[in-house]
């Protein structure tokens, strides 16, 4: 098992790499993230769509989660990431050493993760899982891609959620690992990319929505002072775009829970 390690020593190739996101589309209207937990230890906030996690490079990258949320909390600590698309929780260590605790957590993958999502297509599977290595799509970064000869083993449960429409799927996504865009690949390997994405999907799939529609809707957690268990919960915010017909373009569009893993690398 790897070390944990606090943010910094393994993100900083990907921030780099990720940065320029903010350049390659159009942020949605501005808005503000949610706090949906506090304590002495630790915060919990909900990061909307087209928000960086972290500081990027330029001034016009320096507002983001972080940020924000050390205006009221100056103790404030990035423990994870989620991709400037994705919308969702997110956890915040207050202090170094909680940094080092929840980092642990993750390292150790005690801390369950669930994603949903909209994808392009009925998906016939009920369930089932997705097990391909990832690399750094060098050339094309941040893209990633499927490499068994150099990728790093990523594993990700998929759970159908329900039908909308006649060519979309509402889905509950697990991941095992924590490879970057991991969801995301993954769901495009298997002929099902996420509505929205501005890397993974075709052009009408990319344009059938207004932003990515994927939310860290769920996270499961021993609280690492108390030890109770923790359970926060946020509803995705795309429930209308579901409704949009297929097809229908951006304006601003650029050329149920499954069980805990008894084993798992990466």
């Amino acid at each position: 098992m790897r070390d944990a390690k606090p943010y910094g020593f393994d993100e900083q190739r990907r921030e780099a790499t990720e940065n320029h996101l903010s350049s390659v589309i159009s942020p949605l209207p501005s808005e503000e993230p949610q706090v949906l937990h506090a304590d002495d230890s630790l915060l919990a906030l909900e990061k909307p769509s087209g928000m960086l996690s972290v500081p990027g490079r330029g001034e016009d990258k320096r507002d983001c989660l972080w940020s924000w949320a050390i205006r009221e909390f100056p103790d404030a600590l990035i423990v994870h990431r989620l991709d400037m698309a994705t919308s969702g929780i997110i956890l915040l260590a207050r202090g170094k050493a909680m940094q080092s605790a929840l980092s642990r957590l993750f390292a150790e993958r005690r801390v369950e993760k669930q994603y949903e999502a909209i994808v392009a297509g009925r998906l016939a599977a009920a369930e089932g899982r997705v097990e391909l290595p990832l690399i750094c799509d060098w050339p094309n970064r941040p893209r990633q891609m499927v490499s068994f000869e150099h990728g790093k083993p990523a594993l990700t449960e998929f759970r159908r959620l329900n039908f909308e429409g006649e060519d979309r799927t509402r889905v509950l996504l697990l991941p095992y690992t924590g490879r970057s865009h991991q969801l995301r690949v993954h769901m495009q390997a298997i002929g099902h990319p996420i509505l929205g994405d501005e890397f993974y999907a075709k052009p009408a799939e990319r344009d059938a929505a207004p932003r990515l529609l994927l939310h860290a809707s769920r996270l499961s957690f021993a609280h690492p002072v108390s030890g109770r268990e923790m359970t926060l919960v946020s509803e995705a915010p795309f429930q209308d775009y579901c409704k949009m017909p297929t097809g229908l373009r951006r304006v601003d569009a650029p050329s149920p829970v499954l069980p805990e893993p008894r084993t798992g690398s990466g």
